[in-house]
């Protein structure tokens, strides 16, 4: 039987490259059932492409592009997914699947990982790995959590410093491919004690007979077991290196630290610092969970919490036509107030949507002080006056002409200008209180804002109407 994958058929997948998207291609191979196909596009696909697709993909399509993978490039891409998308690709592996993922991990990022399970996933883990793995993974997980210790590789080479360059070089092609970095290579004397630190093209240009120690390896700065992971990333950041030794209290080298794993750590900090700065420890890693319910959960958990705040909207929206009907006299003498209901509910339900977006990006971003709250909602229900004040008095002006009916004009205007005020109060309050009682607030706050802003706002304007113009009841 002819091969199906001749070399027309790659030309045809590369060609295919050109015209689409990757992501378009494995939609159309995974509902085509063409998996053939797309086991070798994937193939001739750059890991760093495949990672930026895999974040598009549901998690259907995630384990299927993922089992098809060679093995070394599915753990290369795994290595490097997010701590969220490791436990859920964890969750669809069998357990075999599962233990030979994690144990061909870096241990760095193996920790990393567990670190995020729940500990009887990671006992059940750590349990299953080989000896050596196991060992490495209990040295590092014994250090304090965001210590050098912690976050270090063992995936390095260290050289003695009394061995020739000839013996280093064989000693780098034995051991290149199961390290994390061959680049800077770290000198030690017989007790593994470190002594400096040499290039690869340190060492490729020296004399082939000469000794380690006699090339001049450089100082090279160290760091402890106990040190803070941010100080770390931050020295690697400013000096400009691929890699940091880490020493032991005698001195000895027990691991080193990556420029990769520094760029994670200062993310991740950012953020944390953001969110202590606001008063909102644990926020980030809530509102990842509560998303990651609202995206990729069933549909009970998707209902159980987006039901209830819509069933508020519900009962607002019943109590807004309660209002109505108390007001029924009034719309019955004068009909056309019935005309500017929609205008003041839409521009109040404007408002709340936009200042709830301003507040929850400020937080997130480090914009909004938590802890100088007053300040920041002062100004925002300020803002809201403001605009307020420019639309009510353009509506108002519409109105009053547009009828014949000053009066009516007034009313409109005033409660334009209460209405928008009040969103943008319940813009920044609504979800202010949400995330500190820990409700998600991504799903509750236009509800609840909407709720009490439609209600509130037919009360103020039939009240204004019935001020202005009852004598016309």
């Amino acid at each position: 039987m002819k091969n199906k994958f001749s070399p027309l058929a790659i030309v045809e997948t590369t060609d295919m490259a050109k015209q689409n998207t990757l992501k378009e291609r494995i939609f159309a191979c995974i509902n085509n059932k063409d998996m053939d196909n797309l086991k070798v596009m994937l193939a001739y696909i750059e890991e760093m492409e495949i990672l930026q697709t895999f974040y598009d993909l549901s998690n259907e399509e995630q384990v299927i592009v993922f089992r098809l993978l060679a093995k070394d490039k599915a753990l290369s891409v795994f290595e490097n997914l997010d701590t969220a998308f490791q436990q859920n690709l964890l969750r669809s592996f069998t357990d075999g699947s599962a233990k030979d993922f994690v144990n061909g991990m870096a241990p760095d990022d193996r920790v990393r990982l567990l670190d995020e399970l729940p500990a009887g996933v990671a006992k059940k883990i750590i349990d299953s790995l080989s000896p050596e793995e196991r060992e490495v993974t209990n040295v590092l997980m014994g250090y304090e959590p965001k210590t050098a210790g912690r976050i270090m590789t063992t995936e390095y080479i260290s050289l003695m410093k009394d061995v020739s360059q000839r013996q280093a070089l064989e000693t780098i092609r034995q051991q290149a491919k199961d390290k994390e970095t061959i680049y800077t290579l770290f000198v030690t004397d017989k007790t593994g004690r470190l002594e400096g630190a040499l290039t690869l093209k340190d060492l490729i240009v020296a004399d082939g007979d000469s000794i380690i120690g006699d090339i001049r390896p450089k100082n090279a700065i160290s760091v402890s077991t106990g040190t803070d992971q941010e100080i770390v990333a931050k020295i690697l950041q400013e000096l400009d290196l691929l890699a940091i030794p880490v020493v032991d209290s005698e001195g000895l080298l027990v691991g080193i630290v990556t420029i990769d794993d520094a760029v994670d750590i200062l993310e991740d900090e950012a953020t944390e610092d953001i969110f202590l700065q606001a008063g909102l420890v644990g926020t980030a890693s809530r509102e990842a969970d509560q998303s990651e319910v609202l995206i990729r959960g069933n549909m009970w958990k998707i209902w159980k919490v987006r039901l209830p705040f819509l069933l508020i909207t519900l009962g607002a929206g019943i109590l807004a036509g309660v209002v109505i009907a108390g007001f029924e006299e009034a719309l019955e003498a004068i009909a056309v107030v019935a005309i500017f209901i929609p205008l003041i509910m839409d521009m109040g339900g404007n408002v709340g949507t936009q200042s709830s977006t301003v507040f929850v990006r400020g937080v997130v971003l480090g914009h909004i002080d938590i802890n100088k709250f007053l300040k920041h909602i002062l100004k925002e229900v300020g803002i809201g006056l403001s605009m307020g004040i420019i639309i009510g008095t353009a509506g108002g002006l519409i109105a009053a002409i547009w009828q014949g009916m000053p009066m009516l004009g007034l009313a409109v205007g005033l409660s334009v200008i209460f209405t928008m005020t009040l969103a943008a109060l319940l813009g920044f309050l609504i979800p202010y209180v949400l995330i500190r009682l820990n409700v998600d607030q991504a799903a509750g706050s236009a509800p609840i804002i909407t709720s009490i802003k439609d209600v509130s706002g037919l009360i103020i304007y039939f009240l204004l109407v019935i001020t202005f113009m009852g004598h016309m009841m």
